[in-house]
């Protein structure tokens, strides 16, 4: 068979264009960022929450100093109002949102990782108050949190003494108790912690330093109280902002001195494996995430390991 030079001159174009296409298509795939208004106070080590169509940002620490921040970011309108300060100045806390509320677990008061608090505050955005709960057993700061079946899981983190503990504890709203579940197969903190389809997964994080870093995957199932290992994150890193988005459970960020990571990496528990999304823009650590209207947010945080060039910036992420 012979072709004419136009003939495969066409050919050429349509191969171009369909690899444009594919690249294209792969692109999207992956996800895109884009810049909204910046929170009013840069800071770090903050949490965030999202409820009601609204994003709390919670907490975090100015020059090593943690504060009673709270400020409250509207999507539809890109401003953002300050409410109802903290009960208790923290940085390094965990979050989880429950029928509509908001609830604040532990964190430490000033850095690097001073006195862990065993306070727990619930937060209703309705009344713009918050009330104190029953609080942790110890102080813990940098503790992984997450709801699962109306309750919430508290795991891993640091004591007062600093050191890393694999304790996992159960609240429960209704009753307004702590109880203890099985602990994770290795202590460790600055962890993502997930619930999805039914399990909890704990991802990444670091034993001790920031440099002794980990992929561990580790599965809780609530029917037999028991951990398994899952595929390990494929970047290995702690001081993790994470998320379920779009049944995926998000693992963003991270720090490893002298930089950070932009790695936004996906586990689907259908499929048991991990994917890469489109990184951050500027890989950072000491922010947290949160989702609403189809969208996942990060505000403020360090571009920096440490305490190095604290943010003000607020990015987005979706997924098409």
């Amino acid at each position: 068979m012979y072709f004419t030079f136009s003939k495969l001159l066409q050919f050429a174009t349509l191969s171009t264009a369909l690899a444009v296409l594919t690249a294209t298509a792969d692109a999207q795939s992956q996800g895109s960022w884009t810049t909204k208004a910046p929170i009013p106070l840069a800071r770090n080590e903050v949490t965030l929450a999202a409820v009601g169509g609204k994003i709390h940002v919670i907490g975090g620490g100015v020059q090593g100093v943690a504060g009673t921040y709270h400020d409250e970011y509207d999507p539809a309108t890109d401003r953002w109002r300050t409410r109802a300060p903290l009960p208790q100045a923290l940085d390094h806390i965990g979050t989880a949102v429950l029928n509509g509320k908001i609830y604040t677990v532990g964190g430490f008061v000033a850095s690097v990782h001073k006195d862990a608090q065993p306070h727990v505050f619930e937060y209703d955005p309705a009344a713009d108050t918050w009330r104190s709960l029953s609080p942790l057993k110890s102080g813990l700061g940098s503790v992984a949190v997450t709801v699962l079946d109306g309750k919430i899981h508290a795991a891993g983190g640091r004591n007062p003494a600093g050191q890393t503990v694999a304790t996992h504890q159960v609240y429960d709203p209704a009753a307004d108790t702590w109880s203890e579940r099985a602990p994770l197969p290795k202590a460790r903190d600055h962890m993502a912690l997930v619930a999805a389809e039914g399990k909890i997964h704990a991802v990444g994080g670091r034993f001790g330093a920031s440099n002794d870093k980990t992929d561990m995957h580790d599965i809780y199932d609530p029917a037999t109280n028991s951990w398994t290992s899952g595929p390990p994150l494929p970047t290995a890193r702690s001081g993790l902002a994470y998320a379920l988005y779009q049944g995926l459970i998000l693992v963003l960020g991270g720090e490893l001195a002298p930089n950070t990571f932009a790695e936004n990496e996906a586990y689907d528990p259908k499929t048991k494996s991990w994917k890469t999304l489109a990184p951050m823009p500027g890989g950072r650590h000491g922010t947290a995430a949160a989702v609403t209207g189809g969208r996942l947010y990060i505000a403020a945080g360090s571009l920096k390991p440490g305490s190095g060039q604290v943010t003000d910036q607020l990015i987005v992420f979706s997924l098409p």
